[in-house]
């Protein structure tokens, strides 16, 4: 796990945008922009919900609910 905090604001941003454009997760009836879905994934890890996790085997960083890490 990487902590959040440790970021620059401007990395942490890019990161949570590159995710939310590669999920392209639906939100219901009414559409989101790209900021406000930013917005809710920082919350999320603000919140502790969500976690940064390097990857070392793909050698990425991704964006998870807490309650799916394994161990």
């Amino acid at each position: 796990m990487i902590p959040w905090q440790d970021l620059p604001p401007e990395t942490l941003d890019n990161l949570i945008e590159s995710f939310v454009l590669r999920e392209g997760t639906d939100y219901g009836e009414q559409e989101r922009s790209l900021e406000q879905k930013v917005a809710d994934v920082k919350r999320q890890l603000q919140s502790g919900e969500a976690v940064l996790v390097w990857s070392e085997l793909h050698e990425t960083v991704n964006i998870m609910a807490r309650g799916q890490l394994r161990g």
